[in-house]
């Protein structure tokens, strides 16, 4: 069966990047060449993903497959990611992050559609402050992939400005504050922008002379390694700005021979990369898998920076992992690896002035 796409849509604020004319088989190969085609044909239906994996719905997915939860928050997987995953595994540590199960209608006391409070941190739409010295901008809804455990799931993306009105908005904030010295650029993921309208905004960003940091969210280098163009290369390398790229990885399985080659390509003179990965339960809550993925970022070049306890936002409970065993975890990998190989364990509280290290 072959399905059309509506134009463009938001699902609870999530951008849903689709055109009119895209659509997926059931096995969903159709060989995309560019990253913006890899994007257009992403799986966004149950089916279409567990056809592509050669799987049923089953008990040995270890849940029942939970409709509700598709339609709160849809499928989206491009294709090179899913590929990384093992055909006939419903264990799979990568379509574990990807696949909606019955256990997202759970809403247990403590967990929130804005779990960081950042409503509270907005000081203009679009822009956030959570913390003294740095401005986020979340650049647009539109992000790589859908992830279960995403914090800004719920977050009201419809609501922000966008293009010249964004640039606008970020001209004036960083206009008023001279006490900013670091950009965030967020989203969704901001690297969804083609070359040119990052470019627009990296441009608006350097005219503040007294911002120093570039820093970049993403986890598209991940998902989709040919994200990273030559265009994209040479804006960061010729940016005055001293440029932080963190992406976003929780398994060794996400990081194949072309990802390793992105992200050495974006490792250029005044870049510094970091991953950031948060403690998920079935995905990567043991010493091996942790071991296994700072060994793998540390063969891109990329520095583990940040093991995050898991944020709590309405529809991920089923993931967590309890601090006890996180701070167990970071203990083990100490005696396997190397200082510099060892994330910290962090936690981020609403209102709190920086993140809380748990170990």
């Amino acid at each position: 069966m072959i399905e059309t796409k509506p134009k463009t849509g938001y699902v609870k604020g999530m951008q849903i990047l689709t055109t009119s004319n895209d659509s997926v088989g059931a096995g969903g190969d159709v060989g995309p060449q560019t990253w913006q085609q890899q994007l257009k044909t992403a799986i966004r239906t149950v089916p279409d993903l567990l056809r592509q994996l050669k799987l049923t719905v089953n008990p040995a997915l270890d849940a029942k497959v939970g409709a509700k939860a598709e339609a709160a928050f849809p499928v989206f997987a491009p294709l090179p990611y899913v590929r990384r995953m093992v055909p006939g595994d419903p264990a799979d540590p990568l379509l574990r992050q990807v696949l909606p199960i019955d256990a997202e209608d759970s809403s247990p006391a403590g967990f929130s559609a804005d779990p960081l409070g950042e409503n509270a941190a907005t000081v203009r739409p679009g822009l956030l402050q959570k913390y003294h010295g740095r401005m986020l901008v979340v650049a647009t809804g539109a992000c790589a992939i859908h992830c279960r455990y995403c914090f800004r799931r719920h977050f009201p993306y419809g609501e922000g400005p966008a293009g010249a009105a964004l640039h606008k908005q970020l001209a004036d904030a960083l206009a008023n504050d001279d006490s900013l010295d670091e950009v965030i650029l967020s989203g969704g993921d901001p690297l969804t922008l083609v070359d040119d309208a990052f470019s627009a905004l990296v441009d608006t960003i350097e005219q503040a002379a007294h911002i120093k940091r570039l820093r970049i969210h993403t986890r598209l280098p991940i998902v989709i390694p040919q994200r990273v163009t030559d265009q994209l290369v040479e804006r960061l390398s010729f940016s005055r700005l001293q440029k932080v790229i963190v992406v976003h990885t929780n398994h060794a399985n996400e990081i194949d021979e072309a990802v390793i080659d992105s992200l050495q390509r974006l490792n250029t003179p005044g870049t510094q990369l970091l991953n950031q990965s948060v403690l998920l339960r079935g995905v990567n809550d043991s010493s091996d898998a942790l071991v296994d993925l700072s060994q793998r970022l540390l063969d891109g070049e990329v520095l583990p920076y940040y093991l995050h306890q898991l944020d709590p936002v309405i529809g991920a409970a089923h993931f967590e992992v309890s601090i006890e065993r996180g701070k167990q975890l970071i203990q083990e990998i100490r005696a396997r690896l190397p200082g510099f190989a060892v994330p910290r364990y962090v936690q981020e509280i609403a209102g709190r002035p920086n993140k809380t290290v748990l170990a």
